[in-house]
């Protein structure tokens, strides 16, 4: 016999939550969700990728690895843009 967790029960929507949230401006996750991370899709200038890339074989990481430690130090220790420091 297998072991299995017992079903939970979702709450039922209010007609209100419903209609909200089929209005086409509502607020919906975008992308695919792999693990703990979420998917997103990202442009990049081709000069940039370059040297995104050739970073990313220098420190024998991923190109994904590099993209996302450049956002995390941002977010955590601030970015300077134009002289203004954001964070």
């Amino acid at each position: 016999m297998a072991i299995t967790k017992p079903k939970t029960k979702m709450p039922d929507s209010s007609p209100a939550d419903t209609f909200i949230s089929g209005a086409p401006d509502a607020a919906r996750a975008r992308g695919v969700k792999k693990g703990n991370k979420q998917q997103i899709s990202l442009t990049i200038a081709p000069t940039l990728l370059a040297k995104v890339d050739e970073l990313a074989a220098e420190l024998g990481q991923s190109r994904a690895a590099i993209i996302n430690m450049a956002i995390y130090r941002a977010v955590e220790y601030g970015l300077m843009i134009d002289g203004i420091k954001g964070g």
